[in-house]
Protein backbone atom coordinates (compact mmCIF):
# COMPACT_ATOMS: atom_id res chain seq x y z
CA UNK A 1 0.00 0.00 0.00
CA UNK A 2 1.00 3.56 -0.45
CA UNK A 3 -0.73 6.89 -0.07
CA UNK A 4 -3.50 5.72 -2.37
CA UNK A 5 -5.33 2.78 -0.80
CA UNK A 6 -4.71 0.22 -3.50
CA UNK A 7 -7.45 -2.23 -4.21
CA UNK A 8 -9.55 -1.77 -1.10
CA UNK A 9 -11.86 0.84 0.25
CA UNK A 10 -10.31 2.98 2.99
CA UNK A 11 -7.65 0.47 3.84
CA UNK A 12 -7.07 -0.10 7.53
CA UNK A 13 -10.56 0.78 8.70
CA UNK A 14 -13.55 -1.44 9.24
CA UNK A 15 -16.78 0.51 8.82
CA UNK A 16 -18.92 -2.57 9.57
CA UNK A 17 -17.77 -2.71 13.19
CA UNK A 18 -19.77 -0.76 15.79
CA UNK A 19 -18.21 2.54 16.85
CA UNK A 20 -17.53 1.28 20.40
CA UNK A 21 -15.50 -1.65 18.98
CA UNK A 22 -13.51 0.64 16.71
CA UNK A 23 -12.78 2.96 19.64
CA UNK A 24 -11.54 0.06 21.78
CA UNK A 25 -9.36 -1.22 18.93
CA UNK A 26 -7.81 2.24 18.49
CA UNK A 27 -7.09 2.63 22.19
CA UNK A 28 -5.81 -0.90 22.78
CA UNK A 29 -2.29 -0.37 21.32
CA UNK A 30 -1.88 2.78 23.38
CA UNK A 31 -2.68 1.12 26.70
CA UNK A 32 -0.79 -2.06 25.88
CA UNK A 33 2.38 -0.11 25.09
CA UNK A 34 2.11 2.40 27.93
CA UNK A 35 1.52 -0.27 30.56
CA UNK A 36 4.04 -2.74 29.13
CA UNK A 37 1.46 -5.42 28.46
CA UNK A 38 2.73 -6.36 25.01
CA UNK A 39 4.35 -9.74 24.59
CA UNK A 40 7.51 -8.21 23.12
CA UNK A 41 9.05 -4.84 22.35
CA UNK A 42 8.77 -5.61 18.63
CA UNK A 43 5.02 -5.14 19.05
CA UNK A 44 5.72 -1.65 20.48
CA UNK A 45 8.47 -0.82 18.05
CA UNK A 46 7.02 2.66 17.40
CA UNK A 47 7.08 3.55 21.10
CA UNK A 48 10.47 5.26 20.73
CA UNK A 49 9.41 6.99 17.51
CA UNK A 50 9.86 6.33 13.82
CA UNK A 51 11.92 8.10 11.19
CA UNK A 52 10.13 9.50 8.17
CA UNK A 53 10.76 12.38 5.76
CA UNK A 54 8.87 12.68 2.52
CA UNK A 55 11.36 12.51 -0.35
CA UNK A 56 8.76 13.79 -2.82
CA UNK A 57 9.43 10.80 -5.04
CA UNK A 58 5.73 10.79 -5.98
CA UNK A 59 5.44 7.00 -5.76
CA UNK A 60 2.45 7.32 -3.44
CA UNK A 61 0.67 9.67 -5.87
CA UNK A 62 1.32 8.08 -9.23
CA UNK A 63 1.57 5.03 -11.46
CA UNK A 64 -0.69 2.67 -9.48
CA UNK A 65 -4.49 2.50 -9.33
CA UNK A 66 -6.08 3.21 -6.00
CA UNK A 67 -8.43 5.34 -3.98
CA UNK A 68 -7.81 8.64 -2.25
CA UNK A 69 -10.97 9.07 -0.21
CA UNK A 70 -12.38 12.52 0.48
CA UNK A 71 -14.07 13.27 3.80
CA UNK A 72 -16.30 16.27 4.53
CA UNK A 73 -13.29 17.94 6.19
CA UNK A 74 -11.09 17.23 3.15
CA UNK A 75 -13.72 18.55 0.76
CA UNK A 76 -14.10 21.82 2.69
CA UNK A 77 -10.33 22.39 2.80
CA UNK A 78 -9.86 21.57 -0.89
CA UNK A 79 -12.77 23.79 -1.95
CA UNK A 80 -11.31 26.73 0.01
CA UNK A 81 -7.84 26.06 -1.39
CA UNK A 82 -9.04 26.01 -5.02
CA UNK A 83 -11.71 28.71 -4.46
CA UNK A 84 -14.42 26.41 -5.80
CA UNK A 85 -17.90 25.59 -4.58
CA UNK A 86 -18.47 21.98 -3.52
CA UNK A 87 -20.39 21.02 -6.67
CA UNK A 88 -17.68 22.39 -8.97
CA UNK A 89 -14.86 20.73 -7.03
CA UNK A 90 -16.66 17.37 -7.03
CA UNK A 91 -17.45 17.48 -10.75
CA UNK A 92 -13.88 18.49 -11.66
CA UNK A 93 -11.73 16.49 -9.25
CA UNK A 94 -13.82 13.64 -7.82
CA UNK A 95 -15.59 10.38 -8.60
CA UNK A 96 -17.95 8.14 -6.66
CA UNK A 97 -16.79 4.60 -5.87
CA UNK A 98 -18.48 1.69 -4.17
CA UNK A 99 -17.47 1.25 -0.53
CA UNK A 100 -17.35 -1.84 1.70
CA UNK A 101 -20.94 -1.43 2.82
CA UNK A 102 -22.36 -1.00 -0.69
CA UNK A 103 -22.73 2.78 -0.40
CA UNK A 104 -20.89 5.13 -2.71
CA UNK A 105 -18.17 7.38 -1.32
CA UNK A 106 -16.27 10.35 -2.70
CA UNK A 107 -12.74 9.84 -3.94
CA UNK A 108 -10.28 11.84 -6.06
CA UNK A 109 -10.15 11.04 -9.76
CA UNK A 110 -7.07 9.63 -11.42
CA UNK A 111 -5.48 10.81 -14.64
CA UNK A 112 -4.51 8.34 -17.37
CA UNK A 113 -1.60 6.28 -16.07
CA UNK A 114 -3.15 6.35 -12.57
CA UNK A 115 -1.63 9.67 -11.46
CA UNK A 116 -3.69 11.46 -8.82
CA UNK A 117 -5.72 14.28 -10.34
CA UNK A 118 -3.94 16.72 -8.01
CA UNK A 119 -0.51 15.69 -9.33
CA UNK A 120 1.34 18.06 -11.68
CA UNK A 121 5.10 17.86 -11.05
CA UNK A 122 4.15 17.75 -7.36
CA UNK A 123 0.94 17.95 -5.40
CA UNK A 124 -0.98 21.02 -6.50
CA UNK A 125 -2.83 21.07 -3.17
CA UNK A 126 -0.09 19.95 -0.78
CA UNK A 127 -1.14 22.36 1.99
CA UNK A 128 -4.77 21.19 1.72
CA UNK A 129 -4.22 17.56 0.72
CA UNK A 130 -6.64 14.94 2.05
CA UNK A 131 -6.07 13.41 5.48
CA UNK A 132 -5.33 10.06 3.83
CA UNK A 133 -2.32 11.67 2.16
CA UNK A 134 -1.17 13.84 5.06
CA UNK A 135 -1.17 10.96 7.55
CA UNK A 136 0.82 8.53 5.37
CA UNK A 137 2.77 6.41 6.35
CA UNK A 138 1.32 6.47 9.87
CA UNK A 139 -1.69 4.31 9.00
CA UNK A 140 -2.76 1.64 11.47
CA UNK A 141 -1.80 -1.35 9.35
CA UNK A 142 1.61 0.16 8.51
CA UNK A 143 2.61 1.04 12.09
CA UNK A 144 1.09 -2.15 13.52
CA UNK A 145 4.51 -3.81 13.80
CA UNK A 146 8.10 -3.60 12.62
CA UNK A 147 7.52 -6.08 9.81
CA UNK A 148 4.70 -3.98 8.30
CA UNK A 149 6.79 -0.82 8.64
CA UNK A 150 9.81 -2.38 6.94
CA UNK A 151 7.61 -3.84 4.20
CA UNK A 152 6.24 -0.37 3.46
CA UNK A 153 9.79 1.01 3.42
CA UNK A 154 10.43 -1.13 0.32
CA UNK A 155 8.13 1.17 -1.65
CA UNK A 156 8.74 4.45 0.19
CA UNK A 157 12.27 5.89 0.35
CA UNK A 158 11.25 8.35 3.08
CA UNK A 159 10.59 5.64 5.65
CA UNK A 160 13.50 5.20 8.09
CA UNK A 161 14.98 8.51 6.91
CA UNK A 162 14.88 12.05 8.26
CA UNK A 163 13.43 13.28 11.52
CA UNK A 164 12.12 11.03 14.25
CA UNK A 165 8.37 11.33 14.78
CA UNK A 166 7.41 10.74 18.39
CA UNK A 167 5.02 8.03 19.40
CA UNK A 168 2.49 10.76 20.27
CA UNK A 169 2.76 12.27 16.77
CA UNK A 170 2.39 8.83 15.20
CA UNK A 171 -0.68 8.05 17.32
CA UNK A 172 -2.23 11.42 16.53
CA UNK A 173 -1.86 10.82 12.77
CA UNK A 174 -2.98 7.21 13.06
CA UNK A 175 -6.14 8.24 14.95
CA UNK A 176 -6.83 11.02 12.44
CA UNK A 177 -6.54 8.49 9.60
CA UNK A 178 -8.80 6.00 11.41
CA UNK A 179 -11.54 8.54 12.13
CA UNK A 180 -11.48 10.28 8.73
CA UNK A 181 -14.64 8.86 7.17
CA UNK A 182 -15.15 9.29 3.44
CA UNK A 183 -18.12 11.38 2.36
CA UNK A 184 -21.06 9.25 1.27
CA UNK A 185 -23.29 10.12 -1.69
CA UNK A 186 -26.10 12.31 -0.46
CA UNK A 187 -23.97 13.91 2.26
CA UNK A 188 -22.20 16.29 -0.08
Amino acid sequence: ADCKSVGSAFEGSNPSLPKWALKRMRLAPFFLCVFGLRASMSECFSETGLRFACRQCSHCCRHEPGFVYVSARDLSRLCRYFSLCRADFISTYCRWVEYYDGTHVLCLKEKPGYDCILWDCGCTAYEARPVQCSTYPFWTHIVANKRSWEQEALSCPGINEGAVHTWQEIEQKRRLYETNTPLRRGEE
